[in-house]
């Protein structure tokens, strides 16, 4: 079983693997949340990015501007 991520262990910059181990989803899920438009993604040909200041902000309830 691969450990869970802190907020301090996350790249400013995050793969879809980062989302999966900080919150312990499965794969699977991870890219299911990641393509929800919930936070701010960009994608790179197949890649998806994610800031990490974005994610933060959904994980911790901060409204984005739409």
């Amino acid at each position: 079983m691969t450990k869970e991520l802190s907020c301090e262990d996350l790249p400013e910059v995050m793969d879809v693997k980062h989302i999966q181990k900080f919150l312990g989803l499965s794969h699977v899920t991870a890219y299911e949340l990641a393509n929800s438009n919930e936070f701010h993604v960009v994608r790179i040909g197949r890649r998806i990015k994610i800031p990490k200041q974005s994610f933060l902000e959904w994980f911790y309830g901060k409204k984005q501007d739409a």
